[in-house]
């Protein structure tokens, strides 16, 4: 049975709520679908993070990386709202910032190419060779080769950064700092700096389609 005295108090609430997830933050021009290897809300997600790492973190940050099965919906032409920003990213994952040898860079790049894609920024993936048998996968960060014997500042989450959804390499991290911030809270505040959310398909994650 409906207690109607509880709904009747919860409604003002409720109420608030809905307002304020209907504040308007930004705007974007085009859709933001999302889409594997490549598409742009996988690029806008993976570069914003990079943006915002890189006024967080005290240090160079060299690339960002998030996960396609973070992205829970899709930006249609229009608006932005503080709800659209919850219905993409409903967690309450944190950015963090790793330090990964170049050689598990490498192999986390070759897991994203066997797995048809993910979100990345700073850096490129190519495949080259068969797509049934033996690929080769070059990395390339800011313009030059990947250096396995270099190490690497990565912005992620604190769940990608655990090897979770795949991303086993990254759990050899040789160093972690946590922002303890929410990553949905930082795409808020960065859609309120640039006002325009723009993103496209601009080549980054050139790889086979996943078999």
């Amino acid at each position: 049975i409906a207690d109607t005295s509880y709904t009747a108090y919860l409604s003002a609430y409720k109420c608030n709520v809905e307002r304020e997830m209907a504040v308007v933050i930004g705007y974007t021009a085009d859709s933001l679908y999302v889409a594997s290897p490549e598409c742009p809300m996988l690029n806008w997600a993976s570069d914003a993070l990079w943006a915002i790492a890189k006024q967080r973190y005290p240090g160079h940050v060299d690339v960002a990386v998030v996960n396609i099965g973070g992205m829970r919906s899709e930006w249609a032409a229009g608006d932005i709202t503080f709800r659209h920003v919850f219905e993409l990213m409903p967690f309450d994952n944190m950015l963090v910032v790793l330090t990964l040898q170049g050689s598990n860079l490498q192999q986390l790049c070759e897991i994203f190419a066997s797995s048809g894609g993910q979100g990345i920024a700073g850096m490129r993936i190519k495949t080259f060779g068969d797509p049934v048998m033996q690929q080769e996968v070059a990395v390339t960060i800011n313009g030059q080769p990947l250096d396995y014997s270099k190490t690497y500042t990565v912005a992620t989450s604190d769940y990608l950064s655990q090897g979770n959804d795949g991303m086993i390499p990254l759990k050899n991290h040789i160093a972690l700092w946590n922002s303890e911030e929410k990553i949905r809270d930082l795409y808020i505040e960065y859609i309120n700096q640039v006002k325009t959310v723009e993103a496209k398909v601009d080549g980054r994650m050139e790889v086979f389609p996943r078999h």
